[in-house]
């Protein structure tokens, strides 16, 4: 199998092959990439050319400024690419380009530095030919590296970038295999890939929501995130050093009162934090764990429907496999985010004081430390029983060795009640909505937004039984 090459094998079955021929382009952390080619021997029957810009006046010339002045960014990368491949087809269209297989490899990326203080991380991408003179494909990704040495994370690039190439000329059949290979002689405690895109003629077919997926389901990530246009779009790009509110739940299916945590949530958090409601970047977040079904597989489905429906309220969507809050706040703090506001309804908020926190070093207080740490509110959203009790902040039951705790969080004003919560909607939730979708029970409708209703009606989502009501095709071929 593919995955049981070493990368020496990797690299010569690609210099060897006589089919494919190239370009190697890296800025930042050396020319790892293109050693491994030059040290597996033939490589020049696949390499036109190496080059590292690594000057910033020569990199500019070269692919031209980039607005913002930042050079470890997706827009650099593109433009590598696109110079790159151009040259090969300018220069060795008419000659190589006859039987071989063109590919352009980029990289921009920033190690560890030298005080070892800042983000490493790096943007790598392929664009190449399925065949001589045929259409081109491309595959970006972006990677963090967790190494604590330079070195390390240098050797760690060029493996993964062996794998990307090999991957892009050997696996572009098998998009799912193509993924699982790029972790090839590394783990996830070496570097995470935390983005991936595929597009062009090889890729027609490929959903890269679900390809994303697939990263958080292998562990190569923690998080993936989706823009208002259900587009992937890379966190940290959308989240770095801006104040974040994030509302947790199943959203199957979003409701009404999941469209009122987020608006009477965002509310108290810009007033809270003497900011515009317009600037504070709102989140609809699901844990990885409420997607799994009991057999603990994911439903493509399932997962797309709920992501194209709160896209369709005009909402951005993050994916974590992170059950614990302080992990949650964890993840926001390493991208700077100043200001954290979560929206918690009370079965989710009494899990923090009910979860066995034995993976954690100094276990519940030190979870709690984290994630109530400064800048950090946590919102309390009510809940009405079908007995119509109430249940909020102000009758809120906690474990009773938890008790002065919990009177210690609220006195520091680090949990507040939802101020102005729409009480007219607090019998609604999720599990009783699905329920009478499922059943075609009257009212349902009217218990979430209309445009979800409507997706929900005209796509069958969530079990909806679509043809009641209509000529029941079961019956219509008896």
């Amino acid at each position: 199998m593919d995955h049981a090459l070493s990368l020496r094998q990797k690299a010569l079955k690609i210099n060897l092959g006589k089919r494919f021929y190239g370009t190697f382009a890296e800025i930042g952390a050396g020319q790892e990439v293109a050693r491994h080619f030059f040290q597996a021997g033939g490589s020049s029957g696949s390499i036109a050319k190496t080059i590292s810009a690594y000057d910033m006046t020569f990199s500019d010339h070269i692919y031209g400024k980039e607005v913002h002045g930042r050079y470890v960014c997706e827009s650099r990368l593109g433009k590598m690419l696109d110079r790159e491949y151009e040259l090969l087809q300018e220069r060795l269209g008419d000659t190589r380009g006859v039987d071989h297989q063109f590919f352009a490899f980029a990289d921009t990326v920033a190690a560890l530095n030298f005080k070892k203080s800042n983000e490493a991380h790096g943007w790598m991408g392929v664009r190449f030919q399925d065949a001589p003179g045929g259409q081109t494909s491309d595959v970006l990704i972006h990677v963090r590296m967790l190494d604590p040495q330079n070195l390390l994370q240098q050797d760690a690039l060029g493996i993964i970038g062996v794998n990307l190439l090999y991957a892009c000329l050997f696996l572009n059949h098998d998009p799912k295999a193509f993924i699982t290979s790029l972790m090839d002689h590394l783990d996830n405690t070496r570097i995470e890939v935390n983005f991936i895109r595929f597009s062009g003629k090889l890729f027609a077919d490929a959903d890269n929501r679900l390809l994303n997926l697939q990263l958080l389901q292998e562990s190569f990530t923690h998080a993936i995130m989706f823009d208002e246009k259900g587009d992937v779009v890379l966190p940290s790009d959308h989240l770095y050093k801006k104040d974040v509110l994030v509302v947790r739940g199943s959203y199957r299916p979003p409701t009404l009162v999941s469209v009122d945590m987020i608006k009477a949530g965002l509310h108290d958090f810009a007033e809270a934090i003497k900011h515009k409601e317009e600037d504070i970047v709102a989140i609809s977040e699901i844990t990885i764990s409420t997607l799994k079904a009991d057999d603990g597989t994911i439903t493509k489905e399932d997962f797309l429907a709920r992501v194209d429906l709160l896209c369709a309220t005009g909402q951005k969507v993050l994916i974590t496999n992170y059950p614990q809050y302080y992990r949650l706040a964890n993840y926001f703090a390493r991208m700077g985010v100043p200001n954290l506001g979560l929206v918690l309804g009370i079965y989710n908020f009494q899990q923090i004081f009910t979860e066995q926190y034995t993976d954690v070093e100094g276990g519940i207080l030190s979870a709690l430390g984290q994630l109530f740490r400064d800048g950090v509110k946590v919102y309390i959203y009510p809940y009405k029983s079908e007995e119509g009790q109430l249940e909020s902040l102000d009758n809120l039951k906690v474990p009773k060795n938890f008790e002065n705790l919990y009177i210690h969080l609220k006195n520091m004003n680090q949990i507040e009640s939802v101020k102005n919560p729409n009480r007219d909607l607090l019998h609604i939730y999720s599990s009783k909505v699905l329920h009478m979708i499922v059943n075609n029970e009257p009212g349902w409708e009217k218990m979430v937004p209309p445009s979800v209703a409507k997706t929900i009606n005209e796509k069958c989502l969530f079990g909806h039984p679509c043809f009641i009501g209509k000529k029941n095709p079961k019956v219509a071929n008896a």
